[in-house]
């Protein structure tokens, strides 16, 4: 390999990773997958408390609706 052909190469592999760092389309996957995983976070965090105001709720029901003997 000639040292003109090796200088080529570099170049293009130089002209290649500066493209990559350039490049912004990932990004906004990487942005799409936090703002899911912080939804994911809030929901987790939400629902423990919720799940139990749900079965007091049904708990309520089912006293009202089934008699006592």
């Amino acid at each position: 390999m000639s040292f003109s052909t090796l200088v080529l190469k570099v170049a293009a592999e130089i002209a290649y990773y500066k493209g990559l760092i350039k490049d912004t389309e990932g990004a906004s996957g990487i942005e799409y997958a936090v703002i899911a995983a912080m939804v994911a976070v809030v929901i987790a965090g939400i629902s423990s408390g919720v799940g139990e105001d749900i079965r007091t709720v049904f708990g309520n029901i089912r006293t009202a609706l089934v008699p006592s003997s």
